[in-house]
């Protein structure tokens, strides 16, 4: 019996990364073991890899760009001028544990709301946790509120946004990752929208995100009150009361709060007439340095944090596309398509769920949605065909494939930002108040609905 290459090198990928081997060795190990086990030989495995890579380039460089505009955004004080008004706002009405109701769940959709702003109208992606959280935490811990709930309420925001709406983060996702790849590998994208596509698969995770709000987490939870929390509420507050005590400091940080948000909204609207990120991001970091919010001799600096804040995602995500190309080099494709079909029997039930059921799998191996579409694209695709599924089905099998296992995955952005904020006191386990929570809220219903979506459309 021959084994299929494009199967073996998925399998060896997964298990290096699920043995927490780098994700960008696993890839690259994987395809190299592909592309010998299909004879391709040595030379031509890398000219087939590299040639995936230079098709990544761009996604890479929008990504380093998008790092540089959150740094700067969080370099001109907006997030922290953002919980010093939620401090205040908390402080006014109280926040004892008789303090539920209203303020509670207006924080919930605050919260909400800047995780979903976070991936497009503000695109600073996981960069605003540690700045925003860290000095909520008292208020939380006095509400007695369960940060699991948080957790929960940040990665809703930061997964289904991405996955559903196609500016920022979510142009990346949807337009230039997985429509771009779903069409290289044969189905006519031009007609096709991906918000429509995409919906019944978001319902689910808001339909995971009032599972978590109204029944698993609503009990009030104790915390300790520790001196750090009290200290980063404070640094908070104190920065406030002196910039009303210094009329100077206080004009400063109006203008800098001006000038974030005109860089905001130019970034935005670049983006949309433009259909391109990278120059969306480009102008909105030139506002900053134009209005010298970011001095000139800071730019380097910014730059560079900016770039490492969003290096390893871009650099996973261009090695996945060359793994994707030596997949495609192989020519095992589609023995591999022919024997899946013959397997499924025309069953379409039965391939679309266990379809999202892999997309689930190597995607909490990867750790990056992004970095999963180029994978599935390749093989879904002509699978998707010769099953009869339409090309609307096919990307939301494929869209939800790719995001399913973002929530719940040890490595991903979407539970490690939420940690970084909510365990800076100690209290806050990574894997059980974060990984586990997000998984059950969210994979399990985006699979549900992601089949559903595949049945229906």
């Amino acid at each position: 019996m021959t084994i299929n290459a494009v199967l073996l090198a998925v399998v060896i990928m997964l298990g290096l990364s699920l043995a927490r081997v780098h994700v960008v060795l696993s890839l690259l190990i994987g395809a190299l073991a592909g592309g010998l086990i299909a004879g391709l030989g040595m030379t031509d495995t890398l000219n087939a890899f590299q040639e995936g890579i230079r098709n990544g380039a761009q996604i890479a460089l929008s990504y380093a760009l998008l790092g540089a505009f959150a740094v700067a955004i969080a370099h001109s004080g907006l997030p922290q001028s953002l919980a010093g008004a939620v401090i205040k706002r908390i402080d006014a009405r109280g926040a004892g544990i008789g303090a539920g109701g209203m303020i509670k769940y207006m924080l919930f959709a605050g919260l909400v709301t800047m995780s979903c702003f976070s991936q497009n109208l503000i695109p600073i992606h996981i960069a605003f946790i540690p700045l925003l959280v860290p000095p909520l935490l008292l208020a939380f811990n006095r509400m007695h509120i369960d940060r699991r709930l948080i957790a929960c309420l940040i990665t809703f925001g930061l997964v289904t946004t991405y996955m559903f709406i196609p500016y920022g983060f979510g142009d990346i996702y949807l337009n230039q990752i997985m429509l771009k790849n779903v069409g290289e590998a044969g189905i006519d994208v031009s007609n096709i929208s991906v918000t429509h596509a995409m919906a019944i698969p978001a319902l689910g995770m808001f339909v995971g995100l009032l599972v978590a709000v109204f029944i698993s987490y609503r009990k009030p939870r104790q915390y300790q009150q520790l001196a750090i929390d009290k200290e980063a509420r404070n640094a908070v507050v104190e920065k406030d009361a002196l910039s009303k005590t210094a009329a100077d400091a206080q004009t400063q940080s109006k203008v800098k709060t001006v000038v974030a948000l005109i860089a905001i909204v130019t970034a935005f609207v670049v983006q949309l007439y433009t259909d391109s990120l990278l120059l969306g991001s480009m102008f909105g970091f030139g506002v900053f340095m134009a209005t010298g919010v970011v001095k000139w001799r800071d730019a380097d600096t910014v730059f560079n944090d900016g770039i490492k804040l969003m290096a390893m995602i871009g650099f996973i995500m261009i090695t996945a596309q060359g793994f994707a190309e030596v997949m495609k080099a192989t020519e095992q494709i589609q023995p591999l398509v022919d024997g899946a079909a013959s397997l499924f029997a025309g069953n379409k039930a039965m391939a679309a769920f266990i379809m999202l059921l892999i997309g689930l799998i190597v995607t909490m191996g990867i750790g990056s949605s992004f970095s999963t579409i180029p994978i599935l694209a390749a093989i879904y695709v002509p699978l998707c065909i010769s099953l009869g599924f339409s090309p609307l089905a096919t990307v939301a099998i494929i869209g939800t494939a790719g995001a399913l296992g973002d929530a719940g995955s040890p490595a991903s952005d979407s539970t490690l930002g939420p940690t970084s904020g909510l365990n800076v006191d100690g209290q806050h386990d990574h894997i059980k108040d974060s990984v586990v929570p997000t998984f059950i809220h969210y994979n399990i219903p985006l699979l549900l609905f992601g089949w559903i979506a595949a049945m229906v459309l």
